[in-house]
């Protein structure tokens, strides 16, 4: 007897970045875009570093909203048709290797339990539905980007972050009777509290520091997802389409990164909760 034959309809709610795929969905497609002539190297560049920093550190609730206004920016006058063909061409290059193991392992046993999967995702629908398409998924809640005329505006008409994936999981129990109690939800952010305390069965996954010692102190089950590894490796000069000086700059940037962060953790003599 499954779950759901016991009691109401339950649901698995997942966080797509670091959570399912080991990258960031919003930048996974850069090179594409850049191929495509839609972004500069310079704009190139840009998104690397910011995804750099996300990888290594994750980002605070206002480094979200300025990468969401910065990303939004970018891609106003953007046909929407040229941003599902570059998706869909870099699908299976940039994401579906990234894509955890464990995670879909995770997915095929709640779907074996009966349970409902949705994605939840801070990233613009458009980037996160060939995601839930490659892993079976058919709910996704993500955030909504406009459209006039077929091209992309840059003004954002839904974000989901934060309270947002909370008011967006209540609205599902609303239609579809989601026993909370009995429900799962797995994310790497403490952005991702509200939605994660939601539900009976919260876990931490790959939690960066905040969240990891929200969970400890909350008794949250906590889980590392390492195939594949590592999260985030720096690409090379053809990989990104600019100068290997510029690649050079960029990995010692990245070396630097790491060692701040490790010198961060050892320094004191004390471990991060």
């Amino acid at each position: 007897m499954t779950d759901t034959d016991a009691h109401n309809r339950v649901a698995a709610f997942f966080d797509l970045d670091k959570t399912i795929i080991a990258t960031s969905s919003a930048f996974a497609f850069g090179r594409g875009f850049l191929d495509s002539g839609m972004i500069t190297r310079g704009e190139a560049l840009e998104l690397f570093l910011t995804k750099t920093s996300y990888m290594l550190n994750g980002q605070s609730s206002s480094k979200m909203d300025a990468t969401r206004d910065r990303l939004a920016d970018m891609v106003a006058g953007w046909p929407v048709s040229d941003v599902r063909r570059v998706v869909a061409e870099t699908m299976n290059i940039v994401v579906t290797p990234a894509i955890y193991r464990e995670a879909r392992e995770l997915i095929d046993w709640h779907r074996g339990q009966g349970h409902d999967i949705v994605i939840l995702s801070a990233s613009a629908s458009l980037l996160v539905e060939p995601i839930a398409e490659e892993l079976g998924i058919d709910t996704i809640v993500a955030t909504e980007v406009e459209v006039v005329d077929g091209a992309l505006t840059g003004a954002i008409t839904r974000y989901l972050k934060g309270e947002g994936k909370a008011e967006a999981m209540r609205g599902l129990v609303e239609k579809r009777g989601y026993d909370l109690a009995a429900s799962y939800a797995y994310s790497d952010s403490l952005t991702d509290v509200p939605m994660l305390s939601l539900v009976g069965h919260p876990v931490a996954v790959n939690p960066e520091r905040g969240l990891k010692k929200h969970a400890a102190e909350h008794g949250w089950e906590t889980r590392s997802f390492k195939n594949p590894e590592p999260l985030f490796n720096p690409p090379g000069a053809k990989e990104i389409g600019i100068g290997a000086g510029v690649v050079v700059t960029v990995t010692a940037l990245t070396a630097f990164g790491v060692w701040l962060a490790q010198r961060g953790r050892t320094g004191t003599g004390r471990t991060t909760a």
